[in-house]
């Protein structure tokens, strides 16, 4: 019974729609977001409205779009983002495809009921298959802060040695303060999923050896990044990789750690994963799919006799699929079947292959000095080294001397407090 916030699901109750030009063309323009191949033009009631309201797109055109232009869009904005799997299993789905236009109030009404009951199911479908060992879920610090940097600003420079630091010099309080999102974090996903994560992906795969220190106090067993890091940090500590291509797949896919360190830190096999993120969705589903399985099954006879080795894929898992067609239902459907019929290759959470190792004597190889990074460029550039990205962190400072003196002061205690603590969060 209460307004939606978000303005393009608010399109779907019973909320009049805006009537002002600028926010109806922002309206317009949200619901063409997507991949026009596969999203728009998959459906051709929805190509066709994107094609009238593109001629509408203007200030001085838009008052010739009617609501139901509008709705119409919006409808069908949310049908193509639909899961594939929703798509083909859900009869009201069905049922709108075929009215293809003119949808009314109970029309979107009955999408807003699927959305919702979509979006309910998923954490318990998630803790449904943790229960059932099908997936391991892994935490991010809460509220995804770069950790290297509430350690020390000086890390943006291991990557970038010419980059330019905030004025502020430091984050006031920053080591004691990245216990917080580690300890949140875990929190919450056991609160929620009844379980306590044994492993982290830092955000945005960023590290450094604090941050590993962090990681490595709140309690995890692993942690998972990138070889953006790997290389520049295996130079860094004297081991060069060897130009031997089977040697070097037996040194990059396996687990490291840093000395004195019991954190398993792994490091996704880059070339492996951006296939399925960049190069598959322009290919065949099923060819995609051998292609990728006779890599992995090519990789795995050359590294034969390599005790610890294991692959890494790992990518953003919202960012592939609109480019795929039909949301990338053939590929993933043949990928995983392969997969779970190949001889020489075996599905494994990273947790297992923690127990396996350990239970079997086999040690993390050790990685001597790690370069601060991220999965991003294998730097930190992405958050700190230009004019105004180093402002934001001179503002955060501000902020963050200022709460440290409130709560000194005691004048934050309770609700408030904790009030205080989430708004930090999130401006870290």
């Amino acid at each position: 019974g209460r307004p939606l916030p978000d303005a393009l699901l608010a399109t779907l109750a019973d909320a009049p729609l805006p009537v002002d030009p600028a926010q109806r063309l922002q309206l317009v323009a949200s619901c063409m977001r997507g991949d026009r191949e596969n999203l728009i033009r998959r459906h051709s009631p929805f190509a066709e409205l994107v094609d009238l309201a593109l001629a509408l797109n203007t200030p001085e055109r838009i008052a010739y779009a009617s609501d139901q232009l509008l709705h119409d869009l919006a409808v069908w904005y949310h049908l193509a983002w639909l899961g594939e799997s929703v798509r083909r299993e859900d009869a009201r789905v069905a049922q709108l495809e075929r009215k293809a236009r003119g949808f009314d109030a109970t029309d979107r009404r009955l999408l807003l009921t699927l959305v919702g009951e979509l979006l309910a199911g998923v954490l318990p479908r998630f803790r449904a298959l943790s229960d059932a060992g099908r997936c391991e879920l892994a935490v991010s610090p809460y509220s995804h802060p770069i950790l290297p940097l509430l350690f020390d600003f000086q890390a943006a420079r291991d990557g970038e040695p010419a980059s330019s630091l905030p004025q502020s010099g430091h984050y006031p309080g920053g080591a004691a303060r990245a216990a917080w999102p580690m300890q949140r974090a875990l929190e919450c996903l056991e609160r929620v999923f009844g379980c306590r994560p044994r492993g982290c992906w830092p955000s945005e795969g960023a590290i450094s050896s604090a941050a590993v220190g962090a990681i490595a106090a709140a309690g995890f067993d692993w942690l998972a990044t990138s070889e953006a890091i790997l290389h520049p940090s295996l130079a860094l500590s004297g081991i060069s990789v060897p130009e031997d291509p089977a040697a070097a797949e037996r040194l990059l896919n396996q687990g490291f750690a840093l000395p004195e360190s019991r954190v398993a830190c792994f490091f996704r096999n880059d070339r492996m994963s951006d296939l399925i993120g960049f190069t598959y969705s322009k290919w065949h589903g099923d060819d995609a799919a051998a292609n990728f399985v006779q890599e992995l099954g090519a990789l795995a006879e050359r590294t034969q006799g390599a005790p610890a080795r294991a692959v890494l894929v790992a990518l953003d898992g919202e960012n592939a699929w609109e480019y795929y067609p039909f949301n990338g239902w053939y590929f993933l459907s043949a990928l995983y079947a392969q997969l779970a019929s190949h001889p020489d290759l075996r599905r494994a959470t990273l947790s297992e292959l923690v127990d396996e190792q350990r239970a079997a004597g086999i040690a993390p190889a050790v990685l001597p000095r790690l370069r601060a990074g991220s999965w991003v460029y294998g730097t930190l550039s992405t958050w700190m080294g230009d004019a105004d990205k180093n402002h934001g962190w001179d503002l955060l400072c501000e902020a963050k001397r200022a709460f440290d003196e409130v709560v000194a002061s005691g004048r934050l205690a309770g609700a408030a407090l904790a009030r205080a603590e989430q708004q930090l969060a999130a401006c870290e």
